[in-house]
């Protein structure tokens, strides 16, 4: 497998940055994910602080300077992105928007992305799912399912921020591997189906391929079981059953329950339901 290249964009304002701590974090996780596989992660790190006049002069002017314009070129290059911005007003900064702004539509076209995000509270955690996962849909960009998100009670002696951080690295990995040719896990193919099956049949076969027992055809309303005599529909007029037809379900039901160790069914004729 090539050495990868990540491109690690981080929003964060201050230095030092509780933003810039976490794609830390999450560089160090998705590279320790990598390196079994022989492949040593390069990292470009892209800091918007540093790029913020650069930004403001490409909206108002229409090109990039040289340190933007280098920063663009290398986002373009990346195989994976790590977005990283603080939560302002329950949602990311403008600093972070307004350089996604100069991205080109279809530069990030199936690009493995991981979105993450630190706040004052858990309270602003839903920030990734509502507002930083319809921009990089609308980028295209694929962005793993786990988004991390750092509150500042969490950079502490909390296990849970880096269990999110382990989960959020291993999907990124995955997503890597496949995007740089790695061949697949194997997966066994799904068994085709033996021919088409007839109105109303019953699947036979499990999802493993394994064959499994037939199951009965539902009866329709005017069909009967076959060798139930109880179910038989009488011949001739309705209105007058057979009185030895009658009997012998009867005696067939006794049977059946003693068969079954439950007390005998009581049937009572039809006839003397009439008299009643």
């Amino acid at each position: 497998m090539s050495a990868p290249t990540i491109a690690v964009v981080t929003a964060g304002l201050s230095e030092p940055s509780s933003t810039a701590l976490l794609a830390d974090r999450l560089l160090e996780a998705v590279q320790a994910r990598l390196r079994p596989t022989g492949a040593e992660a390069r990292a470009v790190r892209i800091d918007l602080r540093g790029l913020a006049h650069g930004i403001a002069d490409h909206l108002t002017m229409g090109f990039p300077s040289g340190k933007l314009a280098a920063a663009l070129d290398a986002l373009r290059g990346a195989d994976a992105v790590i977005a990283v911005t603080p939560t302002f007003k329950a949602s990311y900064t403008g600093l972070f928007k307004s350089f996604w702004d100069l991205v080109e539509d279809g530069e990030l076209d199936g690009v493995p992305t991981l979105l993450a995000a630190t706040g004052g509270t858990a309270r602003h955690s839903l920030m990734i799912d509502v507002a930083m996962r319809p921009l990089f849909a609308y980028l295209r960009a694929d962005a793993v399912p786990t988004g991390v998100f750092a509150a500042t009670d969490d950079f502490g002696a909390d296990e849970s921020l880096q269990r999110r951080i382990d989960r959020a690295a291993g999907e990124l990995a995955e997503r890597i591997r496949r995007r740089t040719g790695e061949p697949a896990h194997d997966v066994a193919p799904a068994a085709a189906p033996a021919g088409p099956a007839e109105p109303g049949a019953v699947e036979t076969r499990s999802a493993a391929g394994e064959e499994l027992s037939p199951a009965p055809r539902p009866l329709r309303s005017e069909e009967t079981a076959p060798g139930d005599p109880a179910l038989t529909a009488p011949s001739g007029d309705e209105s007058s059953p057979d009185p030895a037809r009658a009997a012998s379900g009867t005696a067939s039901h006794r049977t059946a329950h003693r068969a079954s160790g439950l007390p005998p069914l009581r049937v009572t004729p039809f006839e003397q339901l009439l008299r009643q």
